[in-house]
């Protein structure tokens, strides 16, 4: 009877099983529920705008190198708001690639990129929120906008490889 039973069980797991898979198969990836790259475009401009302004990680922020950053070479923002979409369209599932002009130990890795702006946690968490706010202010869904924010934190580490806590 027990064996009868565990084999009843096994063949209600697989038949309930095969449907659920069936539906995540289906199911749009993060980048089409994003609305794709033009969408995913808009953000990321908006985004990079924001932190230029944000008095924490931008402009006027105590850290020397994003201060820099954020004063002297915004004639590269344009490129980076082009490198910013092809990562996001990425990481989401989009069909884009892309390329890192200071290649990471990973395809998508971020360390060496971010190495020299020695960006503490605190700062990360800042960029982050700042993230948060400008996939608010294009009205993304509380679903995809949690997963946009995982995917970015998911690289915390490699972003604040520079930083030195005193």
């Amino acid at each position: 009877m027990k064996k009868f039973l565990i084999a009843v069980l096994a063949m209600l797991t697989v038949a309930f099983a095969l449907p659920l898979q069936a539906a995540s198969d289906t199911e749009k990836s993060l980048y089409e529920r994003l609305g794709g790259v033009f969408a995913i475009a808009a953000v990321m401009d908006h985004f990079s705008d924001a932190v230029v302004q944000n008095p924490i990680v931008g402009k006027t922020s105590k850290n020397p190198a994003l201060r820099e950053w954020h004063t002297k070479n915004l004639g590269r923002l344009p490129g980076l708001k082009f490198e910013r979409t092809l990562w996001v369209c990425e990481v989401t599932g989009g069909p884009f690639k892309y390329s890192a002009t200071k290649p990471g130990k990973t395809h998508l890795g971020l360390e060496v990129a971010h190495r020299d702006l020695k960006i503490s946690p605190e700062e990360f968490d800042e960029v982050a929120a700042e993230l948060g706010r400008s996939l608010d202010f294009a009205k993304v869904p509380a679903r995809e906008k949690g997963e946009v924010l995982a995917a970015f934190a998911a690289h915390k580490n490699e972003v604040t490889a520079g930083h030195k806590a005193k």
